[in-house]
């Protein structure tokens, strides 16, 4: 792989102790465990484990920060990562990386930004209900794209939280961005969140490279 992760990273990763909070049903602090860093450091550096440190810091601070607060310092902490496609980074066509692997190689592609920031808010008290990884087209671009959406209420236009761009913006000023499907970890819908009537069409582990991106991630809990 380019990214100069080895065959042995995964295998590591059953070993590693990461506790972190992957339903929304209770706060749990993220923390991870020493060996998990000290491999990253061998691998990656001392500026890789520093960054898996200020995403632990960041993610166990500002519980009772208004959310406007936490949406804007999630995404630009993660928006700092260097943008480089699946092929390039992973020798794979579409690959989403788990928040580790995003920080220790300190870059990734749009699915891999908007994951990242999922379960980073929903770390710091933000409702999953309220989150929504949206499948989007990208009219500039001309090709698919992958951002965050925060609703306030159900009903309310989205906030959305994207690599592309430094802003946090509603949805009526993302004319540059046709939905097409959102999920979380509690459901599937096709989007169209300019006129908040989405249509749940089932489970999100329909979602093949989800359900992938979260066995990863499980293994590195013990």
């Amino acid at each position: 792989m380019n990214s100069g992760f080895s065959k042995d990273w995964f295998v590591y990763q059953r070993a590693f102790l990461l506790c972190f909070a992957i339903t929304s049903s209770s706060l749990v602090a993220l923390e991870l465990s020493q060996t998990l860093v000290n491999y990253i450091q061998s691998r990656f550096g001392d500026s890789a484990a520093q960054r898996l440190f200020d995403w632990e810091a960041l993610a166990n601070s500002h519980h009772q920060a208004e959310t406007a607060f936490k949406l804007e310092r999630v995404n630009h902490f993660f928006n700092r990562a260097r943008f480089v496609p699946d092929q390039e980074q992973w020798n794979s066509e579409d690959y989403w990386a788990t928040p580790v692997e995003l920080l220790a190689v300190n870059a990734g592609d749009c699915e891999d930004y908007s994951i990242a920031k999922y379960f980073t808010l929903k770390e710091m008290g933000v409702p999953e209900e309220k989150l929504k990884i949206t499948y989007v087209k990208a009219l500039k671009l001309n090709q698919a794209h992958m951002v965050l959406a925060y609703y306030e209420t159900p009903d309310s236009e989205p906030l959305i939280l994207d690599n592309l761009i430094p802003d946090i913006k509603p949805a009526s000023e993302r004319d540059d961005l046709v939905p097409v499907y959102s999920f979380n970890g509690e459901g599937l819908w096709l989007a169209r969140y300019k006129d908040s009537k989405n249509k749940r069409i089932g489970s999100s582990d329909k979602l093949e490279n989800w359900m992938d991106m979260l066995t990863r991630q499980r293994k590195l809990i013990k």
